[in-house]
This record gives structure tokens, C-alpha cells and sequence, in this order.
């Protein structure tokens, strides 16, 4: 009898383990299979928010089939306690593990409230936007220009934390342009006490945090503008007529401001080279305007015969060589065109009329293409 008491017991035991597995098997595969979101979603983690929370923001949102099982997966996984807060990008048919994983591994919002500063070559202006998980892409709120009054969506904004700061440098922008713009940024802590050297901040994409030390960013864009340099300077073309990569940096800036098309800057840079070459003054506009303006702003007008005529180290129209310093904070493809120009005859150029320039071997060819020019401009005032 009790050997048959103890068989029934143990064939039980064997079923209880056999039922007991399956469920695991099944809790498994329902935590790390693929979830029944249908389209990508951002979550946002705010600072004290629990597992319990977010697993119910996850459920009411579809993103998972089970909290508790969220739960317990957390728990098993020891990631309950890691939370992180900020705004996470959670992917269509994510897993919830996968999901555990976003929202305790740390690092950026991958998503959500982004404030960028973006400082160009005329303005600078501060710019509200939000991913829209659906397309992933940011869509504007709002903008203003620093020193306007600040929209309310912005303040809104700043209190948060989990907005990221971003700023955007574009290529061409002088570095008095860019520090004076920075200095308005009021998420940055102004520490900055002398201003750094023209042609030294990389144009660039730059993430910060609310309270970051403005001298820490510029010693970063110090840095990779010096690095771009010495991988463009390593590779640079033999037999140039510059001797320095500071003397490739003030190249550099002319090819940048004299053109924005990218598939023109090693023609332009070429025309360069070969003026330095055959000892021709480079007669650039943009280095004049930049002895004219300290590089303080953009002029607003056309030069004047008398700027044009006037001895000043960055009238190339005067002096013979390069200007004592760059003009401007040349990208990454103006820097490795002047180090690496096509290999061209041309000695002049001006603009065409469609946005780049028509190119020239002798002032004959050149003062056709100028006279072409003119009939352009005067034809645009007529109309």
C-alpha cells in the first residue's frame, strides 16, 4: 500500500515538474520572443520611475503582453534596480527583454525633446525638435534667434530631464561668429576667458549636457579640428606650395568661403595653388571682407573700390601670398581639398549664374566669363 501511495506521489511529482517546466518554457519564450507592438514607440523614464510604472505604461501602450512578466523578467535578469532615466526609442516588435535592456543599459535619450543650436555663416538660431518614432525623424516645434524672447514650448523644454543639447556648427563660420553665438547659449556654463584661434573649432555635430562648461566644448572642437588636420596633412598631395599645416588651415578657409559646392573645392583649391605657384596674387573677395569685418559678421554689401585698394595682411588684391591667419573654420572636405586640389591649368574664376563658377587658363577666357556674369546680374535687377 505504501509502495503504491509512493509511486503515486512520485508519478505526480514528475507531472508538477513536467507542468512547472512548460510554464518556464513558456514564460521564456513570451519574454524574449518578438512583442505585439506595431509600430515604434517613445518611452519616456522619468527620474524615481519604477519597473512597475514603466511596465504598466508598456502594457496600456500595447508594448507588451504581460507587466508582471516584464517584472520578473527584470527581476531574474537583477536589472529591477538600473532603470535609467531619459527617453528611449522602443523598435516595433521588440522583445521584452530587449526592451529591459533600453531602458537600463544607460547613455543618451535615443529619443524624445532635442534643443540644437545651429550656428551658420550669416545667423544662429536656437531650434526645438521631437523624434516622431513612425518615420524616426525630428520634426521642428519651434525656433527663435538668441536674444529674442524665448518661447514658452522652450522653457517647457529645459525643465526636463531627459531633453538633450545639441550644437550644430556649419562650415564657414568665423570663430568670433561662433563663440559670441555659444556665449548666448544659456544651457552652457560661460567660462570661457580668451577667444580661440580663427580656423581652429571643427564644424561640426557636437552633444552636450545642460551646465556644460562652454571651454571644455571648444577644447573639444579644438581637438578635432587638429586631428582632421594631421590625417589631411599626412595624405596631402606632394609639392604644394605651402609649407605649414597652419598655412593649409588659411588654404583651406579661402576654398571654403569662395565655394559651397562640393564637387567645385579642388578646382578652386587648384586655381589657388597654381596662382601661389607661379607667384600670382591670390585677388580673393573673402579675405578682404574678413580684413574689413575682423571677422566679426558678414558685410551686408559689396566691397568698395577703396577696401580694394587698401594695404591691409588679408587684402590678397595687395600682399602676394596667403593672409596671416585663416578667415574662417574650414570643414573636413575644404581642408583635404587643399591639400589634395585637382590637377588643373585654371588661374581664375567666377561665378556662372547657376550657384558655382566658370573656370579659366587665361584672363582672356576669364574676362569672357566675367562679361557673361555682369549680363547676369544686370538682367536679375531688371527683373
Amino acid at each position: 500500500m505504501w509502495r503504491h501511495i509512493a509511486s503515486n506521489a512520485l508519478s505526480l511529482f514528475v507531472v508538477i515538474l513536467i507542468v512547472l517546466g512548460g510554464v518556464v518554457a513558456w514564460a521564456q519564450a513570451q519574454y524574449r520572443g518578438e512583442g505585439p507592438l506595431q509600430a515604434a514607440i517613445c518611452l519616456r523614464v522619468a527620474p524615481g520611475a519604477t519597473m512597475r510604472s514603466i511596465s504598466a505604461d508598456l502594457e496600456a501602450r500595447n508594448a507588451i503582453t504581460s507587466g508582471t512578466l516584464f517584472r520578473l523578467g527584470a527581476d531574474y535578469s537583477d536589472k529591477s534596480g538600473q532603470l535609467k532615466a531619459g527617453s528611449f526609442l522602443v523598435p516595433e516588435r521588440a522583445a521584452m527583454d530587449e526592451i529591459v535592456d533600453i531602458v537600463t543599459r544607460g547613455g543618451a535619450s535615443s529619443c524624445g525633446t532635442e534643443i540644437v543650436m545651429r550656428i551658420g555663416v550669416t545667423a544662429a538660431a536656437l531650434q526645438l525638435r521631437e523624434l516622431d518614432p513612425a518615420s524616426g525623424r525630428f520634426e521642428e516645434k519651434a525656433a527663435f534667434v538668441p536674444g529674442e524672447d524665448v518661447p514658452a514650448a522652450f522653457a517647457a523644454a529645459q525643465n526636463q530631464a531627459d531633453t538633450r543639447y545639441r550644437i550644430a556648427l556649419a562650415e564657414g563660420a568665423t570663430t568670433y561668429q561662433i563663440v559670441s553665438a555659444l556665449q548666448q547659449a544659456d544651457f552652457l556654463e560661460n567660462d570661457l576667458d580668451a577667444f580661440p584661434q580663427e580656423g581652429a573649432l571643427a564644424p561640426d555635430s557636437y552633444e552636450v549636457r545642460r551646465g556644460s562648461k562652454l571651454s571644455e566644448l571648444v577644447t573639444e572642437m579644438e581637438r578635432r579640428q587638429a586631428a582632421i588636420l594631421a590625417e589631411a596633412w599626412r595624405e596631402r598631395a606632394p609639392d604644394l606650395p605651402i609649407s605649414t599645416p597652419q598655412e593649409a588651415l588659411i588654404l583651406a578657409s579661402i576654398v571654403e568661403k569662395e565655394t559651397g559646392l562640393a564637387e567645385e573645392r579642388r578646382q578652386v583649391a587648384s586655381v589657388f595653388v597654381n596662382r601661389l605657384n607661379r607667384g600670382i596674387r591670390l585677388q580673393t573677395d573673402p579675405t578682404v571682407i574678413y580684413g574689413v569685418t575682423d571677422g566679426r559678421g558678414n558685410l551686408g554689401r559689396g566691397l568698395r573700390q577703396s577696401e580694394l585698394r587698401r594695404e591691409t595682411p588679408y587684402n590678397t588684391y595687395v600682399i602676394g601670398g596667403l593672409p596671416p591667419t585663416p578667415i574662417a573654420n574650414p570643414g573636413r572636405a575644404a581642408i583635404e581639398a587643399a591639400l589634395n586640389p585637382d590637377e588643373t591649368d585654371f588661374l581664375y574664376f567666377v561665378a556662372d549664374g547657376t550657384g558655382g563658377h566658370a573656370f579659366a587658363v587665361t584672363l582672356r577666357e576669364h574676362n569672357a566669363n566675367v562679361a557673361k556674369w555682369r549680363a547676369i546680374e544686370a538682367e536679375r535687377a531688371d527683373n
